[in-house]
């Protein structure tokens, strides 16, 4: 396999595509270990120990280095690991390997992330957080029933009147134009077009 290009990232790391337009990362020093260079030919063995030994095990490693500061969807951990140029079907073991430990679990990931949130956003807004993590709706489904039979459960009016206290918000004492502005405000916090209808126009106060 010819290299067609080798692009440097870092002072320490490259990336080096082949003629296939494939493409993998790897440290400044491990051309010469390798005999990589723009314009030459890979040697089979050499391919075959970066793709099949050298490359997963630095994919696995990060991956659980990555873990070991906080969790992660499965979709987030994928686009880290993406990001770090492994090539797709390394990053994809990589995931295997830390979710045959349960390093990954996007329903207990869902589940975490809705107790910690349920107090201060809308269940819309959750869901919306949710899904822009990489969680599909089926596991969603499964984490809010988890959730309520853990005993969650959600008064949405409630957070809406802690909001607009916390913003110092009086219906009868606001403008048309302030009214809109709030109104703004709390759909982009997930509450429906009705909910921010009736809590602008209604006090919580009382």
């Amino acid at each position: 396999m010819t290299v067609t290009r080798i692009e440097e990232l870092t002072r320490s790391r490259v990336r080096i595509f082949l003629e296939e337009e494939s493409s993998f990362v790897l440290y400044k020093g491990e051309l010469r270990t390798f005999h990589i260079f723009e314009g030459g030919e890979i040697a089979q063995e050499s391919y075959d120990t970066i793709m099949g030994e050298l490359l997963p095990k630095r994919a696995k490693l990060r991956a659980m280095n990555l873990l070991k500061s906080r969790e992660y969807t499965v979709k987030q951990l994928r686009d880290k690991l993406i990001q770090g140029g492994y090539p797709e079907k390394i990053v994809e073991e990589a995931l295997a390997y830390v979710g045959s430990f349960r390093y990954t679990d996007d329903l207990r990931y869902a589940i975490t992330f809705i107790l910690d949130h349920e107090s201060t956003r809308s269940r819309r807004r959750i869901e919306q957080d949710l899904m822009a993590k990489g969680i599909d709706r089926d596991i969603m489904d499964k984490a809010w029933r988890e959730w309520e039979k853990q005993g969650g459960s959600q008064d949405e009016q409630a957070m809406i009147c802690a909001l607009l206290q916390k913003k110092h918000f009086i219906p009868e004492e606001a403008d048309q134009r302030e009214k809109q502005r709030m109104y703004g405000f709390l759909v982009r916090k997930g509450f429906s077009g009705e909910q921010a209808r009736k809590a602008v126009l209604a006090d919580c106060y009382i």
